[in-house]
């Protein structure tokens, strides 16, 4: 479904991301992992339109979508959940829902029972400001209004970013129950541990680079990744 070959991407006279080839397969859910400033985010933001490559390709479906503008990358089906969350804080959490709904161009758009349905407590706070919820809750509702625009791939960036432990096991555990639905997912994650054991397939991603990549539960194995990873996570 997603693949990409000899990514280049930088700001200025920075590289960013220098010769990465990654691909995800329909219906698989894949961990991006690695250090802060590892170029994580800027890989995800190439991909889904934010940022311009270089150089080399992006191709989802077939399609090329190497330089396209977000709004076009969101409406062929791959939707971000952006680090963050970035939700409207003045405006309600079903409003925020609401919004999804414009990336599903061509697409039926999912239905709020389905986000209440996987997140109850955003139907319990569907009438509250979205900036009064918890961190958890916030991100719920950026995975929720994702789902709005009915993501053929969901893409997160860091969605344990600043939750308690409690919040970043329900939050992981939705995704996993999202993937064996058939969901297509990409996570990056500086949490190592966490991403290996919710992904079937992971990258291992330095100084804009990939150094390693495999199955995730060889790769909770791998002593290296142990050492440098998951030690002190």
């Amino acid at each position: 479904m997603l693949e990409i070959d000899d990514l280049a991407m930088g700001y200025g006279g920075i590289t960013a991301v220098r010769g990465v080839s990654l691909s995800a397969a329909a219906g698989q859910i894949v961990g991006i992992i690695g250090p802060n400033g590892a170029g994580k985010t800027s890989l995800i933001n190439t991909i889904s339109g934010l940022f311009k490559p270089r150089s080399g390709r992006v191709r989802f479906d077939g399609i090329d979508i190497a330089g396209l503008p977000a709004h076009r990358v969101a409406r062929l089906g791959v939707i971000q959940v952006p680090e963050g969350r970035q939700v409207l804080g003045s405006m309600t959490v079903e409003e925020n829902l609401e919004l999804g709904r414009q990336a599903a161009v061509g697409r039926a758009a999912c239905g709020l029972d389905r986000v209440y349905s996987l997140f109850p407590i955003l139907a319990e706070r569907r009438r509250q400001l979205a900036g009064s919820l918890s961190g958890g809750e916030q991100q719920m509702l950026a995975i929720g209004r994702a789902l709005m625009g009915t993501p053929r791939m969901l893409m997160l960036d860091e969605p344990s970013l600043g939750l308690s432990p409690m919040m970043a096991t329900q939050v992981f555990n939705a995704l996993v129950n999202l993937n064996r639905d058939g969901l297509t997912i990409l996570i990056v994650e500086q949490n190592a541990r966490r991403a290996l054991a919710a992904t079937t397939y992971a990258y291992v991603i330095e100084r804009g680079t990939i150094v390693q990549h495999g199955a995730s539960s060889v790769l909770a194995e791998d002593p290296g990744i142990i050492a440098h990873y998951l030690g002190t996570v």
